[in-house]
């Protein structure tokens, strides 16, 4: 029956005569929320909708249709209804007004809008640090930062959905392969209407089975020995033998489940001596549910999701030990991996000991994303498996059969009749037949798409009041130092504000240091994989990067500085990972593999010219956000050299050259000294500059093996006040330049 029409046989059964003769839109609030409270969703924002029509500026109705919206999972309507309460009451009637609207605009794949609201957020809930809403707020941002990056990267499998045998407009959950069939829940009626989602009194989660034929899923069929009248029946695994099967019972209110383990004796495709377990798993009041069976270190363990005593928040992830096939030992929290939200769905790959899992609080794209954790004599920190196995939606029920993986999510691209992303279908993900290995000119791209990777530094480090130019400091050192600073930063920075004006600077600069520092150090531990990755095949890789320096120091001791910054990203290199990289830094990397660092010093050329540099205030001068931002160094690209790169055969000195203070109607002159190391002519095309008084004097051709001078005259007034431009020699056959930097401050 259509929605319409049972929306109407609704008000005439229930409301009747008193419906004309009371206030309509007290009905539809009332009606509504009695839908939301039983999980009818639908129905919910249905009868919001028909509030809306009414009164449009109720900042209440807005708030309910807006949550009705968010558990309906329409994240594009809700976003909007969010941002129009927030607009409204800016989260003080409704304080989860800010976190459900980042929350959407993360699920809807806007992650750097999405990354601003959450820092709104965090400065709003800063009164209570240890709170849920500031922890969430907090968290959200380093999940945005992380998405924003790995949104670029994605596995190389044919990710697919499963034939509408399997999937549905309603919802479906897969768990298992067994003796060559699928076992899975769908939330569909007894009789399926493949034209829209419906809604009946048997709308349960019921288990199925569908047999696999040419690695093809081909057909449906109810497990009917595991059907529970009135109540619903989900998720499902075997026991290490085959013998037995676990799976969920559950009574609900609407969709919100209660549930406990169930088992059943398995034999020749029957299922009886239907049992729950004890209470030692299904402990009482709490709701216990998605059973999975592995074997670790040599036992066999089920591992499940509860919200039992002892739960950091909401469902968390629990394991037990089997012994005999029938006893539990002691049920154990797996802190390592669990968090404020809820963790969901475990499989575990007893293959490999890897635990797999659902949450929604650590990075991720939007909503549950699926993770993995490596277990040696403890659970790892746990790692997104990244794209297309999870999406800006809700992606759970991982498990692999064969090289197969399965996922079920609410993505776009699901079986629906309303809502393109109301409800989950069942993916698979299967590593293409043939994996051609990438190209140099496509590795060269994985590479380059994680820049810049760019590093933060305290106020005159690493080795302060130093005028050398190389350092024997670590970055990552020098990085645990400057954020072990936090507290002083914020102490300095808030220093003569009060009340709310204080907390604003604190949070400011906390939030730079999520955002800057930290992701910085993140984002090179991504870098050196991929880096290592390249090495290992024998590519031969110039780094370029480029260093920054606040205006505090002088000019000239700033480039210094910025030297000894670069030197600090070297040593890390050199010792990072037991001193893999040593060898290829050093050029006696057996393969041939070499990485050379190219260095670019500004200094304080390039800095802000706003900021302080005023070493009284330094408040302003070290301490603020402004003056921070400006000390860093910046790995900006990454080109391969080979017999045809120019790199590889030129030798040009200096590759900068820094004038200091200079007056800026001084004439002088400049010399650059090109080495071709080849066999053959090089012919120098052009050289490029952006200044007009600057005049370039060389010869058109070096000779094999030879030298040239180039002179470079300045010959009109420099620019007042820092500047920087570069200096690009083209030389013929080949498109990319060398450059030459030019610093000064003109007086």
């Amino acid at each position: 029956m259509p929605r319409f029409y049972l929306i109407a046989l609704f008000f005439c059964l229930s409301l009747g005569n008193g419906f004309f003769s009371q206030s309509k839109l007290g009905n539809y609030l009332k009606a509504a929320e009695d839908k939301y409270t039983k999980g009818d969703y639908y129905y919910s924002v249905e009868l919001y909708e028909n509030a809306m029509a009414i009164d449009s500026n109720s900042i209440e109705i807005l708030w309910k249709y807006a949550e009705a919206l968010r558990a309906f999972k329409d994240y594009r309507k809700a976003e909007f209804y969010y941002a129009r309460v927030y607009e409204q009451e800016a989260a003080a009637i409704y304080p989860m007004s800010i976190i459900q609207l980042g929350l959407m605009q993360k699920h809807n794949g806007k992650y750097a809008v999405a990354l601003e609201t959450f820092k709104l957020a965090k400065k709003k809930f800063s009164t209570d640090k240890k709170g849920y809403n500031y922890l969430k707020s907090k968290r959200e941002m380093e999940s945005c930062l992380w998405a924003k990056n790995a949104v670029n990267d994605t596995s190389n499998v044919v990710f697919s959905r499963l034939p509408e045998t399997i999937n549905s407009p309603d919802t479906e959950f897969g768990h298992t392969i067994h003796n060559g069939k699928l076992i899975f829940s769908s939330l569909r009626a007894d009789s399926i209407n493949f034209s829209e989602e419906v809604y009946t009194k048997s709308y349960k989660t019921r288990l199925y089975q569908s047999p696999i034929l040419d690695g093809k899923p081909t057909g449906s069929k109810r497990i009917e020995s595991l059907f529970v009248e009135k109540l619903s029946t989900g998720n499902g695994s075997f026991s290490n033998d085959g013998k037995k099967f676990y799976f969920s019972l559950c009574s609900d209110e609407g969709y919100n489940y209660n549930c406990k383990i169930m088992v059943a004796s398995y034999k020749n495709g029957a299922w009886t001596a239907i049992d729950s377990l004890g209470k030692i798993i299904n402990e009482a009041g709490a709701n216990t549910s998605m059973p999975n069976i592995g074997k670790l270190n040599g036992q066999e363990v089920l591992f499940f999701s509860s919200n039992r005593l002892g739960s950091l928040g909401g469902m968390d992830l629990w394991f037990s030990v089997i012994k005999n096939g029938n006893q539990f030992g002691k049920v154990q929290n797996i802190k390592a991996l669990n968090s404020p939200d809820n963790e969901l769905s475990p499989w575990w790959n007893s293959a490999k000991n890897e635990l797999y899992f659902s949450s929604s609080w650590h990075d991720g794209f939007g909503g549950y994303d699926i993770f993995r954790s490596n277990y040696t004599t403890q659970f790892e920190k746990p790692e997104n498996i990244g794209l297309p196995f999870n999406s800006a939606a809700n992606d759970l029920y991982y498990f692999k059969s064969g090289d197969t993986s399965y996922v079920s999510s609410n993505r776009l691209g699901v079986l629906f009749s309303k809502n393109p992303t109301c409800c989950s279908d069942i993916f698979s993900a299967i590593p293409p037949i043939v994996v051609e290995e990438a190209t140099p000119k496509e590795t060269l791209a994985a590479l380059n798409k994680r820049l810049p990777v760019t590093l933060y530094f305290h106020n005159d480090c690493p080795d302060p009041k130093s005028r050398d130019t190389i350092s024997k400091v670590n970055y990552l050192e020098g990085y645990s130092e400057y954020r072990a600073m936090l507290d002083k930063y914020q102490s300095e920075y808030s220093n003569g504000l009060n009340g709310s004006k204080a907390e604003e600077a604190k949070e400011d600069i906390e939030s730079f240091f999520i955002e800057y520092v930290d992701q910085g150090a993140k984002d090179l531990a991504i870098f050196e994989d991929l880096l290592l990755e390249e090495l290992k095949k024998g590519a031969k890789i110039n780094i370029t990067v480029k260093g920054f320096a606040s205006p505090l120091a002088k000019t000239d001791y700033n480039v210094n500085l910025t030297k000894r910054r670069i030197s600090s990203l070297e040593n890390y290199l050199m010792h990072t990972k037991n001193g893999v990289f040593r060898p290829y830094l050093s050029k006696r990397a057996a393969n041939g593999g070499s990485v050379t660092i190219s260095q670019i010093p500004f200094g304080e050329y390039t800095a802000n010219k706003l900021t302080s540099d005023n070493f009284h205030d330094q408040k302003n001068s070290v301490y603020s956000r402004a003056a921070a931002i400006e000390r860093k160094i910046e790995i900006q690209s990454v080109t391969y050299l080979n017999q045809d790169s120019l790199f590889f055969f030129t030798e040009v000195t200096p590759r900068y050259i820094d004038l200091a203070k200079i007056p800026s109607t001084k004439q002088f002159s400049k010399s650059i000294i090109f080495k071709n190391k080849s066999n053959r002519v090089l012919e120098i095309e052009r050289i490029v500059t952006k200044k007009e008084n600057v005049k370039v004097k060389v010869a058109n051709q070096i000779p094999a093996g030879g030298t040239i001078t180039i002179g470079l005259e300045f010959t009109g007034n420099l620019p007042k006040g820092l500047f920087s431009f570069p200096v690009q020699i083209y030389v013929r056959n080949y498109p990319e330049p060398i450059t030459i930097m030019v610093n000064g401050e003109g007086l």
